[in-house]
Protein backbone atom coordinates (compact mmCIF):
# COMPACT_ATOMS: atom_id res chain seq x y z
CA UNK A 1 0.00 0.00 0.00
CA UNK A 2 0.83 3.82 -0.43
CA UNK A 3 0.24 5.50 2.91
CA UNK A 4 -0.82 4.12 6.11
CA UNK A 5 -3.78 6.69 6.47
CA UNK A 6 -2.65 8.40 9.83
CA UNK A 7 -6.16 8.96 10.99
CA UNK A 8 -9.49 7.70 11.28
CA UNK A 9 -11.73 9.94 12.54
CA UNK A 10 -12.14 12.60 9.53
CA UNK A 11 -13.77 11.49 6.13
CA UNK A 12 -15.05 14.44 5.04
CA UNK A 13 -13.11 15.36 1.94
CA UNK A 14 -11.52 18.64 2.03
CA UNK A 15 -9.15 20.98 -0.14
CA UNK A 16 -6.00 21.63 0.65
CA UNK A 17 -5.49 25.12 2.61
CA UNK A 18 -3.91 28.10 1.09
CA UNK A 19 -1.72 28.79 3.85
CA UNK A 20 1.86 27.06 3.65
CA UNK A 21 3.73 27.45 7.51
CA UNK A 22 7.03 29.01 6.83
CA UNK A 23 8.52 26.17 9.19
CA UNK A 24 8.94 22.83 6.87
CA UNK A 25 6.83 19.73 8.10
CA UNK A 26 10.38 18.21 9.58
CA UNK A 27 10.75 21.00 12.27
CA UNK A 28 7.13 21.29 12.80
CA UNK A 29 6.93 17.60 13.88
CA UNK A 30 10.39 18.33 16.03
CA UNK A 31 7.82 20.69 17.57
CA UNK A 32 5.03 18.73 18.08
CA UNK A 33 8.09 16.05 19.86
CA UNK A 34 8.90 18.55 21.93
CA UNK A 35 5.23 19.49 23.05
CA UNK A 36 4.79 15.34 23.49
CA UNK A 37 7.60 15.19 25.72
CA UNK A 38 6.44 17.69 28.09
CA UNK A 39 3.04 16.63 28.41
CA UNK A 40 4.24 13.01 29.29
CA UNK A 41 6.30 14.28 31.70
CA UNK A 42 3.74 16.54 33.25
CA UNK A 43 0.99 13.56 33.28
CA UNK A 44 3.74 11.59 34.32
CA UNK A 45 4.04 13.33 37.79
CA UNK A 46 0.58 13.85 37.72
CA UNK A 47 0.20 10.43 37.98
CA UNK A 48 2.66 9.15 40.26
CA UNK A 49 1.30 11.67 42.78
CA UNK A 50 -2.17 10.82 42.36
CA UNK A 51 -1.03 7.00 42.95
CA UNK A 52 0.69 8.37 46.42
CA UNK A 53 -2.31 9.87 47.47
CA UNK A 54 -4.40 6.97 46.68
CA UNK A 55 -1.98 4.54 48.40
CA UNK A 56 -1.48 7.11 51.47
CA UNK A 57 -4.22 9.15 51.74
CA UNK A 58 -7.40 7.29 50.15
CA UNK A 59 -6.82 4.15 51.60
CA UNK A 60 -5.91 2.52 48.84
CA UNK A 61 -3.81 -0.31 50.43
CA UNK A 62 -2.73 -3.93 49.46
CA UNK A 63 -0.39 -4.26 52.53
CA UNK A 64 -0.92 -1.59 55.07
CA UNK A 65 2.35 -2.52 56.90
CA UNK A 66 4.63 -0.52 54.55
CA UNK A 67 5.85 2.98 55.53
CA UNK A 68 7.94 4.71 53.37
CA UNK A 69 10.73 7.21 54.55
CA UNK A 70 10.69 10.29 54.04
CA UNK A 71 11.66 12.04 50.84
CA UNK A 72 11.60 8.50 49.35
CA UNK A 73 8.65 8.93 46.54
CA UNK A 74 9.52 12.28 45.92
CA UNK A 75 13.04 11.00 44.77
CA UNK A 76 11.46 7.38 43.25
CA UNK A 77 9.55 9.61 41.01
CA UNK A 78 12.15 12.02 39.99
CA UNK A 79 14.23 9.16 39.04
CA UNK A 80 11.11 7.34 36.96
CA UNK A 81 10.02 10.07 35.16
CA UNK A 82 13.22 9.95 32.84
CA UNK A 83 13.35 6.09 32.74
CA UNK A 84 9.42 6.55 31.44
CA UNK A 85 10.00 9.44 28.91
CA UNK A 86 13.28 7.03 27.45
CA UNK A 87 11.25 3.53 27.09
CA UNK A 88 8.15 6.06 25.41
CA UNK A 89 11.47 7.27 22.93
CA UNK A 90 12.75 3.17 22.80
CA UNK A 91 8.57 2.52 22.00
CA UNK A 92 8.72 4.95 19.07
CA UNK A 93 6.32 7.41 20.83
CA UNK A 94 8.61 10.41 19.29
CA UNK A 95 9.49 9.09 16.31
CA UNK A 96 7.96 10.90 13.67
CA UNK A 97 7.25 7.81 11.55
CA UNK A 98 4.30 7.14 14.22
CA UNK A 99 2.95 10.79 15.04
CA UNK A 100 -0.67 11.29 14.79
CA UNK A 101 -0.60 7.94 13.75
CA UNK A 102 -4.38 6.84 15.14
CA UNK A 103 -5.23 4.40 17.75
CA UNK A 104 -1.99 2.34 17.28
CA UNK A 105 -0.26 5.04 19.70
CA UNK A 106 -2.29 4.03 22.85
CA UNK A 107 -0.78 0.70 22.48
CA UNK A 108 2.77 2.11 22.22
CA UNK A 109 2.33 3.91 25.73
CA UNK A 110 0.66 1.01 27.18
CA UNK A 111 3.62 -1.48 26.40
CA UNK A 112 6.22 1.64 27.62
CA UNK A 113 4.55 2.03 30.83
CA UNK A 114 4.14 -1.78 31.45
CA UNK A 115 7.71 -2.22 30.95
CA UNK A 116 9.02 0.43 33.05
CA UNK A 117 6.85 -0.74 35.92
CA UNK A 118 8.46 -4.47 35.36
CA UNK A 119 11.49 -2.66 35.72
CA UNK A 120 10.56 -1.19 39.15
CA UNK A 121 9.11 -4.70 39.87
CA UNK A 122 12.10 -6.52 39.06
CA UNK A 123 14.56 -3.49 41.05
CA UNK A 124 12.03 -4.34 44.05
CA UNK A 125 13.69 -8.10 43.83
CA UNK A 126 17.11 -7.24 43.29
CA UNK A 127 17.44 -4.92 46.30
CA UNK A 128 16.04 -5.43 49.58
CA UNK A 129 16.51 -2.06 50.55
CA UNK A 130 14.30 -0.62 47.74
CA UNK A 131 10.89 -1.30 48.82
CA UNK A 132 7.24 -0.20 47.43
CA UNK A 133 3.89 -0.16 47.98
CA UNK A 134 2.37 -2.46 45.79
CA UNK A 135 -1.05 -0.67 45.47
CA UNK A 136 0.94 2.48 44.81
CA UNK A 137 2.67 0.41 41.63
CA UNK A 138 -0.23 -0.56 40.44
CA UNK A 139 -2.15 2.55 40.40
CA UNK A 140 0.60 4.55 38.83
CA UNK A 141 0.81 1.97 36.34
CA UNK A 142 -2.85 2.58 35.63
CA UNK A 143 -3.53 6.08 36.03
CA UNK A 144 0.38 6.44 33.58
CA UNK A 145 -1.15 4.78 30.74
CA UNK A 146 -4.34 6.45 30.78
CA UNK A 147 -3.37 10.00 31.69
CA UNK A 148 -0.52 10.05 29.20
CA UNK A 149 -2.86 8.66 26.77
CA UNK A 150 -6.04 11.38 27.53
CA UNK A 151 -3.25 14.27 26.95
CA UNK A 152 -1.84 12.84 23.54
CA UNK A 153 -5.43 12.54 22.33
CA UNK A 154 -6.45 15.98 22.74
CA UNK A 155 -2.98 16.88 21.53
CA UNK A 156 -3.91 15.22 18.55
CA UNK A 157 -7.12 16.49 18.05
CA UNK A 158 -4.90 20.10 18.14
CA UNK A 159 -2.99 18.59 15.42
CA UNK A 160 -5.65 17.82 13.20
CA UNK A 161 -7.14 21.02 14.10
CA UNK A 162 -3.77 21.94 12.79
CA UNK A 163 -3.56 19.85 9.60
CA UNK A 164 -6.53 21.82 8.28
CA UNK A 165 -5.02 25.40 8.50
CA UNK A 166 -1.76 23.64 6.34
CA UNK A 167 0.55 22.50 9.06
CA UNK A 168 2.09 19.32 9.56
CA UNK A 169 1.67 18.48 6.10
CA UNK A 170 4.45 16.72 4.88
CA UNK A 171 4.92 17.63 1.10
CA UNK A 172 4.49 14.90 -1.28
CA UNK A 173 4.57 13.85 -4.91
CA UNK A 174 2.75 11.01 -6.83
CA UNK A 175 4.91 9.10 -9.27
CA UNK A 176 2.59 7.64 -12.03
CA UNK A 177 -0.23 8.51 -14.57
CA UNK A 178 -2.42 5.92 -14.77
CA UNK A 179 -6.15 5.28 -13.51
CA UNK A 180 -4.63 4.18 -10.29
CA UNK A 181 -2.53 7.28 -9.53
CA UNK A 182 -5.42 9.22 -10.57
CA UNK A 183 -7.58 7.87 -7.76
CA UNK A 184 -4.82 7.31 -5.14
CA UNK A 185 -4.39 11.39 -5.64
CA UNK A 186 -7.85 12.02 -4.98
CA UNK A 187 -7.79 9.58 -1.84
CA UNK A 188 -4.69 11.28 -0.25
CA UNK A 189 -6.29 15.09 -1.23
CA UNK A 190 -9.82 14.26 0.74
CA UNK A 191 -8.71 12.67 3.73
CA UNK A 192 -7.90 16.01 5.99
CA UNK A 193 -5.89 14.78 8.58
CA UNK A 194 -4.05 11.94 5.87
CA UNK A 195 -0.55 14.43 6.69
CA UNK A 196 0.31 14.62 3.15
CA UNK A 197 -0.19 17.93 0.46
CA UNK A 198 0.12 16.37 -2.64
CA UNK A 199 2.32 18.70 -4.77
CA UNK A 200 1.62 16.96 -8.33
CA UNK A 201 2.45 14.45 -10.47
CA UNK A 202 5.60 13.03 -11.95
CA UNK A 203 5.28 10.98 -15.17
CA UNK A 204 7.12 8.15 -16.34
CA UNK A 205 7.74 7.34 -20.08
CA UNK A 206 4.46 5.16 -20.22
CA UNK A 207 2.69 7.22 -17.80
CA UNK A 208 -0.19 8.70 -20.11
CA UNK A 209 -2.71 10.80 -18.39
CA UNK A 210 -6.30 9.07 -18.96
CA UNK A 211 -8.54 11.18 -21.28
CA UNK A 212 -10.46 13.50 -19.57
CA UNK A 213 -8.97 12.63 -16.14
CA UNK A 214 -7.03 15.40 -15.48
CA UNK A 215 -5.62 15.54 -11.75
CA UNK A 216 -6.79 18.04 -9.22
CA UNK A 217 -2.80 18.30 -8.83
CA UNK A 218 -0.18 19.58 -11.68
CA UNK A 219 1.77 17.93 -13.69
CA UNK A 220 5.37 19.07 -12.57
CA UNK A 221 7.63 17.16 -15.05
CA UNK A 222 8.46 13.53 -15.95
CA UNK A 223 10.70 11.08 -14.10
CA UNK A 224 14.04 12.79 -15.83
CA UNK A 225 13.35 15.72 -13.48
CA UNK A 226 12.59 14.25 -10.39
CA UNK A 227 15.85 15.42 -8.22
CA UNK A 228 14.95 18.59 -9.16
CA UNK A 229 11.45 18.65 -8.42
CA UNK A 230 12.27 17.16 -4.91
CA UNK A 231 14.48 19.96 -4.18
CA UNK A 232 12.39 23.26 -5.34
CA UNK A 233 9.16 21.76 -3.44
CA UNK A 234 10.82 20.55 -0.76
CA UNK A 235 9.52 17.11 -1.08
CA UNK A 236 9.49 14.32 1.91
CA UNK A 237 7.37 11.70 0.44
CA UNK A 238 7.76 10.33 -3.06
CA UNK A 239 4.56 7.97 -3.70
CA UNK A 240 5.33 5.13 -6.42
CA UNK A 241 2.41 3.97 -8.69
CA UNK A 242 3.96 0.77 -9.55
CA UNK A 243 1.42 -0.33 -12.23
CA UNK A 244 2.60 3.04 -13.92
CA UNK A 245 6.45 2.43 -14.36
CA UNK A 246 7.85 -0.34 -15.85
CA UNK A 247 11.14 -2.04 -14.40
CA UNK A 248 13.97 -0.31 -15.67
CA UNK A 249 11.63 3.25 -14.84
CA UNK A 250 11.61 1.83 -11.30
CA UNK A 251 14.73 0.77 -10.87
CA UNK A 252 15.84 4.32 -12.15
CA UNK A 253 13.71 5.59 -9.62
CA UNK A 254 15.13 3.87 -6.64
CA UNK A 255 18.74 5.48 -7.51
CA UNK A 256 17.76 8.40 -7.98
CA UNK A 257 15.72 8.98 -4.79
CA UNK A 258 17.37 6.44 -2.40
CA UNK A 259 20.22 8.96 -2.13
CA UNK A 260 18.71 11.86 -1.06
CA UNK A 261 18.27 12.57 2.46
CA UNK A 262 14.96 12.98 4.43
CA UNK A 263 13.07 11.52 1.72
CA UNK A 264 11.11 8.36 1.69
CA UNK A 265 9.88 6.26 -1.18
CA UNK A 266 6.17 4.37 -0.80
CA UNK A 267 5.05 2.10 -2.90
CA UNK A 268 1.50 1.94 -3.93
CA UNK A 269 1.01 -2.18 -5.13
CA UNK A 270 -2.58 -1.83 -6.92
CA UNK A 271 -3.94 -4.53 -4.73
CA UNK A 272 -5.65 -2.50 -2.19
CA UNK A 273 -8.64 -5.39 -2.95
CA UNK A 274 -6.32 -8.38 -1.61
CA UNK A 275 -4.07 -6.49 0.85
CA UNK A 276 -6.81 -5.25 2.90
CA UNK A 277 -6.01 -7.82 5.33
CA UNK A 278 -2.55 -7.36 5.58
CA UNK A 279 0.41 -8.95 4.39
CA UNK A 280 3.35 -10.53 4.89
CA UNK A 281 7.22 -10.48 3.82
CA UNK A 282 9.41 -13.29 3.93
CA UNK A 283 12.48 -13.75 1.70
CA UNK A 284 12.77 -17.30 0.02
CA UNK A 285 16.52 -17.69 -0.79
CA UNK A 286 17.61 -14.11 -2.01
CA UNK A 287 14.42 -13.24 -2.99
CA UNK A 288 11.32 -11.65 -1.00
CA UNK A 289 8.05 -11.92 -1.36
CA UNK A 290 4.82 -11.02 -0.14
CA UNK A 291 1.62 -13.40 1.26
CA UNK A 292 -1.45 -11.79 1.70
CA UNK A 293 -3.20 -12.37 5.23
CA UNK A 294 -6.16 -15.07 4.71
CA UNK A 295 -7.58 -13.02 7.67
CA UNK A 296 -7.43 -9.30 9.00
CA UNK A 297 -7.37 -10.56 12.62
CA UNK A 298 -4.15 -12.10 14.02
CA UNK A 299 -5.57 -14.77 15.95
CA UNK A 300 -5.08 -12.85 19.64
CA UNK A 301 -6.62 -9.86 18.32
CA UNK A 302 -9.91 -11.93 17.37
CA UNK A 303 -9.56 -13.49 21.00
CA UNK A 304 -9.49 -9.92 22.37
CA UNK A 305 -12.14 -8.71 20.16
CA UNK A 306 -14.42 -12.02 20.85
CA UNK A 307 -13.82 -11.19 25.23
CA UNK A 308 -14.82 -7.78 24.58
CA UNK A 309 -17.81 -8.19 23.20
CA UNK A 310 -19.20 -10.89 25.37
CA UNK A 311 -17.74 -9.11 28.51
CA UNK A 312 -19.76 -5.22 27.36
CA UNK A 313 -23.10 -7.38 25.85
CA UNK A 314 -23.60 -8.72 28.72
CA UNK A 315 -23.31 -6.00 31.09
CA UNK A 316 -25.39 -4.15 29.02
CA UNK A 317 -27.99 -6.37 28.41
CA UNK A 318 -27.90 -6.95 32.38
CA UNK A 319 -28.65 -3.03 32.61
CA UNK A 320 -30.89 -2.29 29.81
CA UNK A 321 -33.45 -5.47 29.70
CA UNK A 322 -35.90 -3.45 31.45
CA UNK A 323 -35.71 -0.39 29.11
CA UNK A 324 -35.73 -3.00 26.50
CA UNK A 325 -39.17 -4.87 27.73
CA UNK A 326 -40.57 -1.21 28.05
CA UNK A 327 -39.69 -0.47 24.22
CA UNK A 328 -41.43 -3.74 23.09
CA UNK A 329 -44.92 -2.57 25.14
CA UNK A 330 -44.80 0.76 23.34
CA UNK A 331 -43.68 -0.58 19.92
CA UNK A 332 -46.83 -3.29 20.79
CA UNK A 333 -49.27 -0.13 21.20
CA UNK A 334 -47.98 2.46 18.66
CA UNK A 335 -49.00 0.02 15.99
CA UNK A 336 -50.41 -4.09 14.81
CA UNK A 337 -46.87 -6.05 14.27
CA UNK A 338 -44.42 -8.31 15.87
CA UNK A 339 -41.84 -6.17 18.03
CA UNK A 340 -38.93 -7.37 16.33
CA UNK A 341 -37.94 -6.60 12.87
CA UNK A 342 -35.60 -9.60 10.48
CA UNK A 343 -32.83 -7.97 8.18
CA UNK A 344 -31.30 -10.40 6.32
CA UNK A 345 -27.97 -9.60 6.18
CA UNK A 346 -23.85 -10.89 4.75
CA UNK A 347 -21.80 -11.73 7.91
CA UNK A 348 -17.88 -12.93 8.30
CA UNK A 349 -16.54 -15.44 5.56
CA UNK A 350 -20.38 -14.78 3.89
CA UNK A 351 -22.84 -16.36 6.23
CA UNK A 352 -26.02 -15.32 5.71
CA UNK A 353 -27.74 -14.45 9.18
CA UNK A 354 -31.01 -12.51 10.36
CA UNK A 355 -29.70 -8.78 12.21
CA UNK A 356 -32.59 -7.89 14.98
CA UNK A 357 -33.67 -4.92 15.29
CA UNK A 358 -37.01 -2.85 16.68
CA UNK A 359 -39.28 -2.61 14.07
CA UNK A 360 -39.92 0.96 13.26
CA UNK A 361 -42.08 0.63 10.38
CA UNK A 362 -45.39 -0.51 9.60
CA UNK A 363 -46.45 -3.88 8.52
CA UNK A 364 -48.05 -2.87 4.70
CA UNK A 365 -44.31 -0.38 4.30
CA UNK A 366 -44.31 -1.79 0.45
CA UNK A 367 -47.97 -0.73 -0.24
CA UNK A 368 -47.49 2.66 1.77
CA UNK A 369 -43.66 3.36 -0.35
CA UNK A 370 -45.36 2.18 -3.27
CA UNK A 371 -47.66 5.80 -3.38
CA UNK A 372 -44.54 7.69 -4.21
CA UNK A 373 -42.45 7.15 -6.77
CA UNK A 374 -39.61 9.05 -6.07
CA UNK A 375 -38.89 7.54 -2.70
CA UNK A 376 -38.43 4.21 -4.62
CA UNK A 377 -35.95 5.38 -6.86
CA UNK A 378 -34.35 7.01 -3.81
CA UNK A 379 -34.21 3.92 -1.98
CA UNK A 380 -32.92 1.97 -4.38
CA UNK A 381 -29.71 4.15 -4.94
CA UNK A 382 -28.96 4.94 -1.45
CA UNK A 383 -31.17 2.22 0.79
CA UNK A 384 -32.08 4.63 3.12
CA UNK A 385 -34.93 7.56 3.10
CA UNK A 386 -34.71 10.28 5.01
CA UNK A 387 -38.30 11.27 4.96
CA UNK A 388 -39.68 7.88 5.14
CA UNK A 389 -43.74 7.58 5.47
CA UNK A 390 -43.54 3.68 6.40
CA UNK A 391 -41.67 4.81 9.81
CA UNK A 392 -43.90 4.60 13.15
CA UNK A 393 -44.33 7.10 15.54
CA UNK A 394 -42.19 5.31 18.10
CA UNK A 395 -40.11 3.97 15.41
CA UNK A 396 -39.30 7.90 14.24
CA UNK A 397 -38.24 8.46 17.76
CA UNK A 398 -36.02 4.54 18.15
CA UNK A 399 -34.08 5.70 15.10
CA UNK A 400 -33.41 8.98 16.37
CA UNK A 401 -32.01 7.42 19.29
CA UNK A 402 -30.31 4.66 17.59
CA UNK A 403 -32.58 2.25 20.50
CA UNK A 404 -34.13 0.28 17.57
CA UNK A 405 -30.24 -1.49 17.52
CA UNK A 406 -30.79 -2.54 20.96
CA UNK A 407 -31.47 -6.27 19.98
CA UNK A 408 -28.55 -6.80 18.21
CA UNK A 409 -26.66 -7.44 21.06
CA UNK A 410 -28.24 -11.03 20.79
CA UNK A 411 -26.83 -11.15 17.29
CA UNK A 412 -23.56 -10.59 19.52
CA UNK A 413 -24.30 -12.96 21.84
CA UNK A 414 -24.19 -16.02 19.20
CA UNK A 415 -21.74 -14.76 17.27
CA UNK A 416 -22.76 -13.46 14.22
CA UNK A 417 -21.81 -9.71 14.97
CA UNK A 418 -19.56 -7.57 16.61
CA UNK A 419 -20.51 -4.30 18.79
CA UNK A 420 -17.84 -2.43 16.76
CA UNK A 421 -16.84 -3.15 12.68
CA UNK A 422 -18.56 -2.56 9.47
CA UNK A 423 -21.72 -1.78 8.71
CA UNK A 424 -23.65 -5.21 7.70
CA UNK A 425 -24.99 -5.26 4.42
CA UNK A 426 -27.29 -6.81 2.83
CA UNK A 427 -27.09 -9.30 -0.13
CA UNK A 428 -28.23 -7.09 -3.04
CA UNK A 429 -25.83 -3.86 -1.57
CA UNK A 430 -22.63 -6.26 -1.74
CA UNK A 431 -22.08 -5.82 -5.04
CA UNK A 432 -21.59 -2.03 -4.93
CA UNK A 433 -18.73 -3.02 -2.80
CA UNK A 434 -16.94 -4.94 -5.89
CA UNK A 435 -13.46 -6.86 -5.47
CA UNK A 436 -13.39 -4.62 -1.93
CA UNK A 437 -16.18 -7.13 -0.56
CA UNK A 438 -13.80 -10.29 -0.15
CA UNK A 439 -12.13 -8.01 2.76
CA UNK A 440 -15.30 -6.84 3.91
CA UNK A 441 -16.45 -10.21 4.58
CA UNK A 442 -13.26 -11.60 6.62
CA UNK A 443 -14.66 -9.77 9.95
CA UNK A 444 -17.82 -9.65 11.53
CA UNK A 445 -20.22 -6.67 10.60
CA UNK A 446 -20.80 -4.16 14.02
CA UNK A 447 -24.02 -2.71 15.49
CA UNK A 448 -21.37 0.85 15.63
CA UNK A 449 -18.51 1.49 13.82
CA UNK A 450 -16.72 4.62 12.09
CA UNK A 451 -19.56 5.20 9.53
CA UNK A 452 -21.99 4.98 11.92
CA UNK A 453 -19.92 7.70 14.14
CA UNK A 454 -19.07 9.70 11.28
CA UNK A 455 -22.90 10.50 9.95
CA UNK A 456 -24.20 7.38 9.39
CA UNK A 457 -27.38 7.91 6.20
CA UNK A 458 -25.76 11.64 5.63
CA UNK A 459 -22.79 9.95 3.89
CA UNK A 460 -22.75 8.70 0.09
CA UNK A 461 -22.17 5.34 -0.37
CA UNK A 462 -18.52 5.72 -1.34
CA UNK A 463 -18.13 7.20 1.61
CA UNK A 464 -19.53 4.83 3.44
CA UNK A 465 -17.62 1.98 1.98
CA UNK A 466 -14.26 4.17 2.27
CA UNK A 467 -14.66 4.36 5.77
CA UNK A 468 -15.31 -0.08 6.25
CA UNK A 469 -11.69 -0.42 4.40
CA UNK A 470 -10.39 2.11 6.38
CA UNK A 471 -11.35 0.09 9.60
CA UNK A 472 -10.33 -2.97 8.34
CA UNK A 473 -6.99 -1.38 7.46
CA UNK A 474 -6.71 0.18 10.74
CA UNK A 475 -7.86 -1.98 12.81
CA UNK A 476 -6.70 -2.30 16.56
CA UNK A 477 -8.23 -3.36 19.99
CA UNK A 478 -7.63 0.56 20.73
CA UNK A 479 -9.43 1.60 17.81
CA UNK A 480 -12.53 -0.22 19.19
CA UNK A 481 -12.63 1.04 22.63
CA UNK A 482 -11.93 4.35 20.99
CA UNK A 483 -15.41 4.41 18.92
CA UNK A 484 -17.14 2.64 21.75
CA UNK A 485 -16.18 5.04 24.50
CA UNK A 486 -15.27 8.32 23.13
CA UNK A 487 -17.54 8.20 19.51
CA UNK A 488 -20.45 6.27 19.97
CA UNK A 489 -22.30 8.42 23.08
CA UNK A 490 -21.53 11.77 20.95
CA UNK A 491 -22.76 10.83 17.35
CA UNK A 492 -25.60 9.17 19.29
CA UNK A 493 -26.77 12.50 21.31
CA UNK A 494 -25.69 14.70 18.08
CA UNK A 495 -28.18 11.94 16.15
CA UNK A 496 -26.80 13.12 12.92
CA UNK A 497 -28.02 10.72 10.13
CA UNK A 498 -29.74 8.96 12.59
CA UNK A 499 -33.31 8.64 10.17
Amino acid sequence: MAIRLNSILASAPMPYPAHRPALSCRRQQQALCLGLCLSDALMLALAFILAHWLRFHGGLALVSDIVPPPGFYPQLVGMLIPLWLGLFSLFGLYDPQYLLGGTAEYARVFNAATAGMMLVVVATFLGPMFVVARAWLIAAWLLSFLLVSAARFWLRRGAYALRRRGYFLAPAVIVGGNEEALALERQLRDWKTSGLRVEGCVLGRRSGLPINAAPRAPVLGSLGDIEDIIRQRQVEEVVVVITALDREELLELFERVNSLPGVNLRLSTGLFEVLTTGAQVRTWGCVPLVSPNALRLEPIEAATKTVLDYALTLLTLALLLPCMALIAVLIKLDSPGPVFYRRRVVGANGAHFDAFKFRTMVVCGEETLAQYPQLLHELRTKHKLKDDPRVTRIGRWLRRTSLDELPQLFNVLWGQMSLVGPRMITLEEIEKYGRMRRNLLTVKPGITGLWQVSGRSDLSYEERVRLDMLYLRNYTIWLDLQILFIQTLPAVLKGRGAY
